[in-house]
Parts: structure tokens; C-alpha cells; sequence
């Protein structure tokens, strides 16, 4: 097959779906930020570049929205949220608190999910979305260091997370490693000696939260000179109920008998009491069960949750400012030495039923 066919059957690829300033770049095999510079008419690109990213732009048929443009030359007073999946309590009381701390800084929130793939992240940053906003509130789960490359932008940005470590945007990141030490070592505190973690991904090691908290589990066993035990280290590929009770049979049926549960999240730990009773199994005086989100239904459940409470408003006012000190062209007082800001929110334990240390036999 020829170059030209090539090129010809992955123009046609690409433009069954949205073309964006990404794919203009890797067919003119320059950087994002040269295709932004192009297109906005910027000085100081060489002429033989603009040639090519032109060339690139008309074979793909790419089109910059001009209205969005125009817009951002002023403030448009929208701000662009990208979270996972707003099916999770997590992100469904991250979207609410964003929403209302816009609102009072006179700002509108609109939403688009990012949680699908990879290029579905790289979308959100380079496609049509992003040009409609001020600016970008982002929570990556498929995106890493290893695509620093691929993630140049003009505009403000704001990562939520530590899953995505770069030092050329600013960052709010929560307690995970810290969070899950806390509510493991609890555990200890309580008497627990045999304590089993839900939610530990057994492929990337990088991916999402779970290398995070899983971390900070091992830590807390590790200073309270237990054993770290892989057969208590219970996996879960998705974080909902069904999976925690999953994860609680396997164990069960696989002999392994615990005295203390941390869940990566409360809807594993919601799955993981249910199995517990349907099995005869009494929490928390057979086993203690703490869960990681303080999600509003964790206090309703009977015996009452026990959950790591991120502090999600914080995250959310947190990310408004530096956002807003951008889109303002003020750089944060949170800024570092780099010049961007890396600001940690600090958890707390909220203890409960399920890890009460007076239970009776």
C-alpha cells in the first residue's frame, strides 16, 4: 500500500469522528502547540511549518470554531469540568461542589466525560470542548506522565489528582496514600491484625487511585511491623457494589477469614458489608469494614459506614481559584518555585458502626 493510500484511508478514519487539533498535529508531525500557534495566526512559525500544519489541516478538513475563539479573546465566564465518571458519589459530589463554588464566582460549569480511553481524554484537552471555556478543570484516569508530549495546551488548566504528575500545570491532589494509611492504621489501633484491602487493580500498577491507596494500606502494616499478606490484597476492576460482594465471596470461599476490611471506595464497602451479613458474618464484631469517600449515603447504611472523607469541597474551591487566578493572568500565591502550584488537601476519618471499637460479642 502506498503512502497516499495510507493517508487517504486515515483521513477517512479520522474524519468519522471529530477532528481535532491532535490528529492535525500528528499528520503534520509537529507538536499541538505548533498547530495552536498556526491557526491563531502567531508570529515566529517558520514558513515551511506553516505550510505543512496548513496542508495537514486542509487534508483532515479541520475547522476552528470561531465564535469559541472569539470568546476566549475575552472571558466567556464558562468552565469546563472533565471527570471519569459521574456515576461514582466521588465524582458526583466533586461535579456539585465545582458547580457551586462557580456560582458564586459568577461562573457557569459545563461537563463533558473523560473516564472512556485515552484518546477520549486527549479530546477533552485539544477538541472542540475546550474551546468553548475559560478554562479546564480536569481529572484524568487513562492519561500520564508518559503522554506529557501530547498534552500541550493554551489555555488554563487545572489537574485534579495524582495520577497525572506534571509540573507545568497546576495541581490539586487529595490524600489517597495518606488517607488509606490513616484508616489502616485505625484498623490497627482497634486490635485487627488480619486486614484485607478491596479495590487493588492487578494490571497497571500506575493506574487510577489504586496503586495510591494501596500504597498507603502497606505502609500502615508495614510500621506496625505486620506482614504484608498478597492473599488479603482483594481485587475489584470496577468500584461498585456488586464487585465488593464479589470480592468478599472469593475471599470467603477462598479460606481467607479477616478481621478488619478497607475498601478502595464506599460503594465496594456498601458490596462488601452485604455479602458480610448475608454470609452471618456480624460488623463490626467480626470484622471491622472502613470504606474511602464519606459518600452521603455511607452515614444511612445500617451499621453506618466508616469512610475517609476527602474533602471534596476543598478540592473543588481549590481548583476554582487557581483556575480563576489563570484565566485572570494572575499566577496563584500557591505557586512554586516552577512557577505552578501543587497544593494537597488534607483528609480526615470519619469513624462510624462499622469500625466501632466497643462492639459486643
Amino acid at each position: 500500500m502506498t503512502t497516499h493510500h495510507r493517508h487517504d484511508e486515515e483521513t477517512s478514519t479520522i474524519q468519522q469522528r471529530h477532528v481535532t487539533m491532535h490528529d492535525v498535529a500528528r499528520r503534520a508531525g509537529v507538536s499541538v502547540k505548533t498547530v495552536s500557534n498556526v491557526v491563531n495566526d502567531y508570529p515566529f512559525v517558520r514558513d515551511s511549518t506553516r505550510a505543512k500544519v496548513l496542508a495537514a489541516i486542509d487534508e483532515l478538513g479541520y475547522s476552528l470554531n470561531m465564535t469559541a475563539k472569539n470568546l476566549r479573546q475575552g472571558h466567556s465566564n464558562i468552565i469546563g469540568l472533565s471527570i471519569p465518571d459521574p456515576r461514582m458519589p466521588y465524582f458526583a459530589e466533586l461535579s456539585a461542589y465545582v458547580m457551586e463554588e462557580a456560582r458564586v464566582r459568577g461562573k457557569h460549569v459545563i461537563f463533558n466525560p473523560s473516564g472512556v480511553d485515552r484518546q477520549t481524554e486527549l479530546d477533552v484537552l485539544h477538541g472542540s470542548f475546550s474551546t468553548l471555556t475559560d478554562g479546564l478543570i480536569f481529572s484524568p484516569l487513562h492519561l500520564n506522565t508518559s503522554d506529557a508530549a501530547d498534552i500541550h495546551i493554551d489555555y488554563p488548566l487545572v489537574i485534579i489528582g495524582e495520577h497525572l504528575r506534571l509540573d507545568t500545570y497546576d495541581r490539586v491532589l487529595t490524600e489517597n496514600t495518606t488517607g488509606f494509611r490513616n484508616a489502616t492504621a485505625r484498623l490497627i489501633e482497634l486490635g485487627c491484625r488480619r486486614i484485607a484491602i478491596i479495590g487493588v487493580h492487578e494490571w497497571e500498577q500506575d493506574y487510577g487511585s489504586s496503586p495510591y491507596r494501596l500504597k498507603g494500606y502497606r505502609q500502615a502494616l508495614a510500621a506496625a511491623g505486620l506482614p504484608n499478606d498478597p492473599a488479603l490484597e482483594i481485587p475489584a476492576v470496577i468500584w461498585y457494589q456488586p464487585d465488593g460482594a464479589d470480592a468478599v465471596a472469593r475471599m470467603l470461599d477462598g479460606g481467607i477469614r479477616p478481621d478488619g476490611i478497607v475498601c478502595m471506595n464506599d460503594l465496594l464497602a456498601m458490596g462488601a458489608m452485604q455479602e458480610l451479613a448475608r454470609r452471618g458474618i456480624r460488623v463490626p464484631q467480626d470484622v471491622k469494614v472502613i470504606g474511602y469517600d464519606d459518600s452521603t449515603d455511607s452515614q444511612y447504611l445500617s451499621p453506618s459506614l466508616s469512610s475517609v472523607d476527602p474533602n471534596l469541597r476543598e478540592v473543588a474551591r481549590m481548583s476554582l481559584k487557581l483556575l480563576c487566578d489563570r484565566i485572570e493572568g494572575r499566577v496563584p500565591e500557591e505557586a512554586g518555585p516552577n512557577g505552578y502550584a501543587e497544593v494537597v488537601v488534607p483528609s480526615r476519618l470519619v469513624e462510624r458502626e462499622s469500625s466501632a471499637p466497643d462492639s459486643l460479642p
